[in-house]
């Protein structure tokens, strides 16, 4: 049975911060290189996350298989090793196959379930609402709903997903990638209280905007999580000033990496220069950065070392 708002009451507290979501590396024939996700997991650990989410979009989901699934998400809970919360996608079509996912997330070790909701002829409030109750009343953990409509294939309202929060306990955070996601953010709030959780996405790129509608924090695959977690701690100490200074100088940093269509490949690409992953392969289909775009993201690394200030980061 769903459990009551009181249980989850704590739960939500958790969702506060930086929230790395991870690619899943492959070497170059496209197998997984677990070996990589695990060096990907000391790199975000040592950047300082708050927590950590896998089988997600950034993490090719979709071109997993249930076997490779399971084998992910095992890497990354043993390799974070209690350190800090890990969330695990359970997204599908169906509520069976969701709760399927959402109880190997459990039986693995994993704190809390990211969950978009399943592509709908007729979405209506009551189906949205129904569907999140059954997930809860089917495996006891905190859901994450995740608001991407891309992955859904239509928009959620604020009024719908402070609906959901007020009637499944459970559902006490929100992954808000629905833009304008300030704007969002604060109806969400203002129909809910703080005691629900929203989570940014969308690679970053309006982090610092999102935290002054109130955001808790971020839950994003930036290959430079140190810089998400700098800004968050700096606005929440008070320093708005100094934690724009390092948002706006970063901000071309995550726009680059967050382009349409090769986003993924990018973010890949970074972490192989940083020596989290040997290799940038994703699995087809998909887009691969060309040779001009890689002299692209030379020039910006290039120009962020010259003229960076920090010492707590290299680029």
């Amino acid at each position: 049975m769903q459990s009551s708002s009181s249980t989850f009451a704590g739960a939500a507290g958790a969702f506060r911060g930086v929230f790395s979501v991870l690619p899943t590396p492959f070497d170059s024939s496209g197998d997984l290189d677990l070996a990589s996700l695990g060096r990907v997991v000391d790199l975000y650990l040592a950047g300082g996350v708050n927590g950590l989410t896998t089988l997600g979009v950034t993490s090719e989901v979709a071109r997993l298989d249930d076997r490779e699934r399971c084998q992910v998400l095992e890497s990354v809970v043993f390799q974070a090793n209690g350190r800090v919360p890990v969330i695990a996608g359970a997204t599908s079509n169906g509520l069976r196959t969701t709760i399927g996912y959402a109880r190997a997330a459990k039986a693995a070790g994993a704190y809390a379930v990211m969950v978009s909701p399943p592509r709908l002829a007729r979405p209506s409030g009551d189906a949205l609402v129904g569907f999140y109750k059954g997930l809860a009343e089917a495996v006891d953990l905190p859901i994450v709903v995740q608001d991407f409509p891309p992955v859904s294939g239509f928009t959620m309202e604020p009024a719908i997903l402070a609906r959901i929060a007020r009637e499944v306990p459970a559902a006490c955070a929100i992954k808000l990638e629905d833009p304008p996601t300030p704007w969002k953010t604060a109806r969400i709030l203002a129909e809910t209280g703080p005691g629900l959780r929203i989570l940014g996405g969308l690679g970053g790129v309006f982090l610092l905007e999102e935290l002054i509608a109130g955001a808790a924090g971020t839950m994003t695959g930036f290959a430079y999580p140190e810089i998400l977690v700098r800004v968050v701690n700096l606005y929440e100490e008070g320093n708005l000033d100094a934690a724009a200074d390092v948002f706006y100088r970063y901000v071309p940093l995550m726009r680059f990496e967050f382009q349409e269509g090769m986003g993924i490949a990018l973010r890949k690409e970074v972490l192989r220069r940083r020596g989290a992953i040997a290799d940038a392969t994703i699995r087809p289909p998909g887009m691969k950065p060309d040779a001009q775009t890689l002299r692209a993201l030379d020039l910006l690394q290039n120009w962020l070392r010259g003229r960076k200030e920090d010492s707590w980061i290299s680029i």
